[in-house]
């Protein structure tokens, strides 16, 4: 499973290079895109860190709930099955 996410990772990862240099080489840049639409970089950069500021408290606020009773399931699993 870890292999198959770092594998889509790396393919989006490329698939970004590739599409970002075609588009330099078209003089199309990000900030030029972000003008576009109506947004500074600044703007972004604030944006997403009130987006941190707001998935930070709720993902440690159920993982609270989540990962005991992940534990627990997995504590109680019938041996000699695997989870693939």
């Amino acid at each position: 499973m870890l292999a198959r996410l770092l594998a889509t990772l790396v393919k989006v990862a490329v698939a970004s290079l590739i599409v970002g240099t075609v588009l330099a080489h078209f003089g199309i840049t990000a900030e030029q895109i972000l003008k576009d639409i109506g947004l500074t970089p600044e703007r972004m950069a604030e944006l997403a860190r009130q987006a941190f500021a707001w998935a930070l408290p709720n993902l440690l606020l159920g993982s609270l709930v989540i990962v005991p009773v992940w534990l627990v399931v997995y504590l109680f699993r019938p041996p000699g099955r695997s989870s693939e």
